[in-house]
């Protein structure tokens, strides 16, 4: 991954130049103003201070939901002893925020065994669809050469370490929720559907909404749409096999 010398969410959203890396970063640094662990191109004023740069607790936005989750991992927690569990799930955040920093989306949560990325803020891309699909498919390609290591190491079956992945794309919340705990994070039907495709995918599987594939028609060519019931949704809704 390119590191950048300025945030870029700063730079995009405000034109200001907050330096993250070098001797100008230096009394940035003595503030609390550092690389955020979100994203490393952005800063912590675009993770902590989401107020005062967007001079609102929350907004609507144009953006790209990806889950991913490690499949088999309750049954593997029964089994492994806690210091594997952690070393398994360190591996696999590591690998996800690899793959989803290289398409500049940002690792908005860890969820046990699932991570929650954002793609169009606070770095800004008019194909933002198509970069989370190229993040979920370099998830998988990370994983596959990780797991290798893993199965060997904990004398697992390759079957019990898959991920299934959900995207979708629209209009959602993004903002500050809470108030005794404030979360930096986004609400809203996009976000549930990416959640419920993810449950829908199979082991080593990407599943995406309508509006993604036309979205990212370019990098879905020959996939063909398939009717699920997702939990808590009254109709069907289509998805496609990335």
């Amino acid at each position: 991954m390119q590191q950048a010398r300025i945030c870029i969410g700063c730079w995009q959203q405000m034109h200001l130049p907050v330096p993250l890396r070098g001797v100008l970063s230096v009394p940035f640094r003595a503030v609390g103003i550092r690389p955020s662990k979100m994203n490393p191109n952005t800063c912590t004023v675009c993770e902590l201070m989401f107020t005062r740069v967007m001079r609102a607790r929350k907004i609507t936005i144009d953006a790209t939901i990806l889950f991913a989750d490690l499949r088999g991992y309750t049954t593997l927690s029964q089994s492994l002893s806690a210091d594997a569990i952690s070393g398994l799930l360190d591996a696999f955040y590591d690998e996800c925020a690899g793959a989803i920093w290289q398409y500049d989306g940002l690792l908005n949560k860890t969820i046990g065994d699932a991570v929650m990325a954002v793609f169009n803020f606070p770095i800004q891309s008019e194909d933002h669809a198509k970069h989370a699909v190229r993040a979920a498919r370099e998830i998988l390609k990370r994983w596959r050469i990780e797991r290798e290591t893993l199965v060997e190491r904990f004398g697992l079956a390759g079957s019990d370490l898959g991920v299934g992945i959900g995207v979708s794309s629209g209009e959602l919340s993004f903002g500050e929720f809470g108030r005794s705990h404030r979360d930096l994070t986004a609400i809203g039907t996009v976000v549930n559907t990416a959640s419920r495709a993810q449950s829908a995918a199979g082991s080593d599987q990407i599943l995406v909404t309508q509006d993604v594939y036309q979205r990212a028609q370019s990098d879905l060519a020959g996939s063909q749409a398939k009717t699920y019931q997702l939990k808590g949704f009254q109709e069907p809704i289509e998805l496609y096999a990335a």
